[in-house]
């Protein structure tokens, strides 16, 4: 019996593997950081045996909370991946499955490869109406990848799509798949409707290091990147330099910043209400996304998300308030759920990277509702 983790986005230290009924454990935080939460390791040769993984610094992590009512996710072929019983208990995260086969892979969520990543960008740029440019390199010199697509123009609305500035929130890279298959698909009336009026500028993975480094939040500097908009050094926070930068260059519009959030239990947005000269029609337009969102996909809602900002307190540090303020420009941050929806639950896969797809392409009938008052 044997536990690693030395793969792409792989997270685990091994205090003892030498009992399938007590297998200790720990994550490992992030580089030059103390946030920890994402895991992800395989497990081999325990075929039909009931096996307790203990993550024995659970109460440490980063957001505690969000290990309440959570199930972790498992797959044999990395494809597939399942929810299986875990119970969090006097600080210990417990993970009870009995594999079928000699290789199992646990995680926090369904990953999103970095090979994914690639290939997903590549496939995009054999689009004749896609263009891909490397607008930078990232800490540990890995390209910053950034499609465009559609035909730019002064007269067409500037769409930016973002994802990934914490590289543990992996759901965020499968809404941008999703976004990105209907936009290329060309049988479809409303992804044509909506290039022929705007031009869509997408960055599936901000934080490449951290993804692959097997990071919660930070960069390979342990830089949280959604704290660093207001000032960014090139330095230590090269990602958000460069994106910031080219978002100088070719104008915003609209913002979508894809996330997750570990403790709550369904989909949301956060917007800016906290910015100075808070432009209320903006606010108002990010509101009617929302709404429009939720009528065409069950599993968003409104009620429930995180607490308004006060006028005049936001941080200008996070991505959402600095684009609004900065470009006076419509932006929210969409938060999908580690656990599942509690309002639509699906107890055999919980939130899971399909359900991510298709609100990614749901995202899409919600800006077209929207588009006129961009």
């Amino acid at each position: 019996m044997k536990i690693s983790s030395n793969f792409d986005s792989g997270n685990i230290n091994v205090i003892d593997a030498t009992k399938p009924g007590n297998i200790r454990l720990s994550i490992n935080k992030d580089n030059n950081s103390d946030f920890y939460q994402w895991f992800h390791f395989r497990l081999t040769g325990a075929k039909d045996q009931l096996c307790a993984l203990n993550i024995e610094n659970a109460a440490g992590a980063a957001y505690p909370g969000g290990w309440e009512n959570y199930q972790a996710v498992a797959s044999y072929d990395h494809e597939t991946w399942f929810r299986v019983s875990t119970i969090f208990k006097n600080g210990t995260l417990t993970i009870q499955h009995v594999p079928e086969t000699d290789s199992v892979y646990y995680a926090y969520f369904a990953p999103y490869s970095y090979d994914r990543h690639q290939e997903l960008v590549s496939s995009a740029a054999m689009n004749d109406n896609v263009r891909l440019e490397v607008i930078g390199e990232s800490c540990d010199g890995r390209d910053l990848d950034l499609l465009t697509i559609g035909e730019e123009g002064e007269e067409k609305k500037k769409i930016w799509i973002i994802a990934r500035q914490h590289p543990g929130e992996s759901m965020a890279e499968w809404m941008a798949e999703g976004i990105l298959s209907r936009l290329l698909d060309h049988e479809d009336a409303l992804s044509r409707e909506l290039l022929n009026k705007c031009v869509f500028y997408v960055m599936p993975n901000v934080n490449p290091d951290g993804s692959i480094r097997g990071h919660l939040r930070c960069n390979a500097k342990g830089q949280n990147l959604n704290r660093d908009w207001d000032d960014p050094n090139p330095a230590v926070s090269p990602e958000v330099y460069h994106l910031r930068n080219k978002m100088d260059e070719k104008g915003l519009d609209f913002s979508l910043d894809c996330h997750g959030d570990e403790a709550l239990p369904f989909n949301f947005i956060a917007c800016f209400e906290g910015v100075p000269d808070l432009n209320q029609y903006n606010l108002d337009t990010a509101y009617m996304f929302g709404r429009e969102l939720e009528k065409v996909n069950p599993d968003f809602q409104n009620e429930k998300g995180y607490k308004k900002s006060a006028p005049g307190t936001g941080n200008l540090g996070m991505s959402t308030n600095q684009i609004a303020h900065r470009f006076d420009a419509v932006a929210m941050t969409l938060e999908m759920p580690f656990k599942d929806t509690s309002d639509s639950p699906n107890p055999e896969t919980g939130w899971s990277p399909e359900r991510s797809i298709k609100l990614g392409y749901s995202s899409l009938d919600a800006l077209a509702a929207v588009l006129e008052r961009l």
